[in-house]
């Protein structure tokens, strides 16, 4: 017994000691550059066993130096609730897992907080224990950060390629250029490259992608503009004003990983 007691109290004080680091460095990462990330030393330890040369591309920039149309291209595939939820789409989550039920092809219902919890501070994976991590990651963040720092976070540490990550890697590798000089044709092509950044090459993009460019180009211009990013000025040229004014929130369900 006196073993046992013991044993429980080392798990308590590791549980109350891992409950105040996470919060530490919720709070450190709402102000410092998140400049390597698990799944950057993942792949790298993947590249070394495959016997490939080492790769990794990525620099830190201020969401002020990342291109709005970028922002509005993540948000129109990806989450476009992205501004109103607390961290989770339910409906999002309760279609999967009907679709999922149904023997459907299972899709991600993750929002853009989820896989900035999951790329920042956990590793792959479908485990319920994961999940359960970072659901509560996801809440620190949406508590702690907020929605422009978790963007900023989310476009910097985001696979954008083999070995790539981040907006302004994927700028200069893919475009030759800066991530604020981004048009809103790239920016739909990198955010049409997110469900597998390793399998479709936003540089070189196949007639799927260019499919699916249009289609997120589309959802764009239905969203109302995020004020978030660099402002390029660029105005959408293929929608007139009476449909501006007429802008609703369009699911992402449209345009999500149940394509591929």
């Amino acid at each position: 017994m006196h073993i046992l007691k013991k044993i429980l109290i080392w798990g308590r004080n590791l549980l109350i000691g891992l409950f105040f680091f996470s919060i530490l460095a919720v709070v450190i990462y709402k102000f410092v550059p998140v400049y390597y990330t698990p799944l950057m030393f993942i792949r790298m330890y993947e590249q070394f066993h495959d016997g490939k040369p080492f790769k990794l591309e990525h620099k830190w920039v201020p969401i002020s130096k990342i291109a709005q149309p970028l922002v509005q291209a993540v948000v129109a595939s990806e989450d476009n609730l992205f501004l109103d939820h607390h961290g989770f789409d339910i409906e999002q989550i309760q279609k999967a897992r009907s679709e999922a039920k149904s023997g459907k092809r299972i899709r991600g219902a993750s929002t853009i907080s989820q896989q900035t919890a999951k790329n920042v501070f956990l590793w792959p994976g479908k485990s319920y224990l994961r999940k359960g991590i970072e659901a509560y990651f996801t809440l620190l963040i949406e508590w702690i950060w907020g929605k422009e720092r978790i963007m900023e976070v989310y476009l910097n540490s985001i696979e954008m390629g083999e070995g790539i990550y981040g907006a302004e890697a994927v700028a200069h590798s893919h475009f030759g250029k800066s991530a604020y000089k981004l048009t809103r044709s790239e920016a739909a092509l990198i955010a049409a490259s997110l469900p597998n950044p390793r399998r479709f090459n936003s540089g070189k993009p196949s007639p799927y992608m260019l499919k699916r460019q249009a289609k997120i180009m589309s959802l764009m211009g239905k969203l109302l503009k995020i004020e978030m990013g660099y402002d390029t000025g660029e105005s959408d040229s293929d929608i007139n004003s009476d449909k501006i004014k007429k802008r609703k929130k369009w699911r992402a369900s449209l345009i999500t990983t149940s394509d591929i």
